[in-house]
């Protein structure tokens, strides 16, 4: 028999991903608490999109629930890995909801944006606690049960998922995330998670909030010159406050970690590097380019509430633990709790950027 899989959170991520599985044949339950977003799966399927032809197909079948479905587990074999892909402050009550259905040795896969497993260890321990980093991927959910990858395939060029043990070491049930991940595109297994963890967390700190607060899409936010300088000041204090906490980070981008460090140190040639590599090329475009937003400024257009607290707000705080300061994350966390509030508007002009 193979593996029972459950996907915690059928979002943009958790429906991509668990939308390849399931149509690779793997026996898997979408477990999400939008109502709409389960009743248009079981009416329509999972129907996915990308940049090209044989990334558009729709998943018919898949065993879809609501949150008020999942008690039916118990009379189902048990759940032998659970992805869990909400936002990070659901992860507590979506680890509690799934872990009276695993199996003795089933496991729990964080597959989010942020540093999440302690949480989950707190509920299902380290032992059933594993780490996957989705690197360089952007997908959207513009309706509910339809997802969209707005960036092409990596295959060989960029290995987009890596899997690892909190304690770093390879394991059997590495090899077999990597197996499952290697159906949706390039991946491979980690004994650098909180390294692999921490780099991510540089990358989403230096994009996430900053499109949220601007209302730029990434290719707006790298056209403006003193957002772009404001997104790698958000990069450089994040590698200081990772490297002073001992992770080994890897690299951001194309950038080795160091590097934009020393750019926001006064290293003009690192600068100039970094800033001629994100610049938009306009014969490079990509077509989606101009509706392309990370997770936390589509979270601010649909009026939800973003992460971050876990994402910039969780650099910070862990920068005030080590006496490390990063206070642009600091202000970007409070421009960003103000515009959830309603406070403000999205404006490149609240980080200095043309209005």
């Amino acid at each position: 028999m193979g593996k029972r899989i459950a996907m915690v959170g059928v979002g943009a991520l958790g429906g991509y991903v668990g939308g390849h599985l399931a149509r690779a044949g793997h026996d898997i339950t979408l477990i999400d608490f939008w109502p709409a977003n389960i009743d248009a799966i079981r009416e329509r399927g999972l129907q996915l999109d990308g940049l090209s032809e044989e990334e558009r197909f729709t998943v018919e079948g898949v065993t879809a629930m609501h949150v008020s479905d999942v008690q039916s587990l118990a009379c189902r074999p048990p759940i032998d890995i659970a992805f869990i892909s909400v936002k990070s402050y659901d992860t507590e009550w979506a680890t509690m909801l799934i872990r009276q259905y695993l199996a003795p040795d089933g496991y729990v896969v964080s597959l989010q944006n942020c540093i999440n497993e302690e949480r989950i260890a707190g509920i299902v321990g380290w032992g059933r606690t594993v780490g996957a980093i989705a690197s360089m991927i952007s997908v959207d959910m513009p309706e509910a049960g339809k997802v969209m990858r707005t960036v092409p395939k990596m295959g060989g060029r960029h290995t987009v998922f890596r899997a690892g043990e909190v304690h770093g070491r390879l394991s059997r049930r590495i090899e077999e995330l990597v197996e499952l991940f290697s159906l949706v595109d390039s991946a491979k297994p980690t004994t650098n998670l909180w390294g692999e963890r921490w780099s991510k967390l540089v990358l989403n700190g230096m994009a996430n909030g900053v499109s949220a607060a601007t209302g730029l899409p990434m290719v707006g936010v790298n056209r403006d010159d003193a957002v772009r300088r404001f997104s790698i000041q958000l990069a450089g204090e994040a590698v200081r406050v990772g490297q002073a906490l001992g992770f080994e980070l890897e690299k951001i981008g194309r950038f080795e970690a160091e590097q934009y460090a020393l750019a926001v140190e006064g290293d003009t040639a690192a600068l100039a590097a970094i800033e001629e590599s994100l610049i938009p090329k306009e014969t490079t475009a990509n077509p989606r380019d101009d509706i392309r937003r990370p997770s936390m400024a589509q979270d601010v257009l649909k009026g939800r509430r973003t992460e971050i607290e876990f994402i910039n707000g969780y650099i910070a705080a862990k920068g005030a633990e080590i006496g490390i300061a990063a206070p642009s994350h600091v202000k970007l966390t409070e421009l960003v709790k103000r515009v959830e509030r309603g406070e403000l508007t999205p404006s490149p002009a609240l980080l200095g950027g043309k209005a």
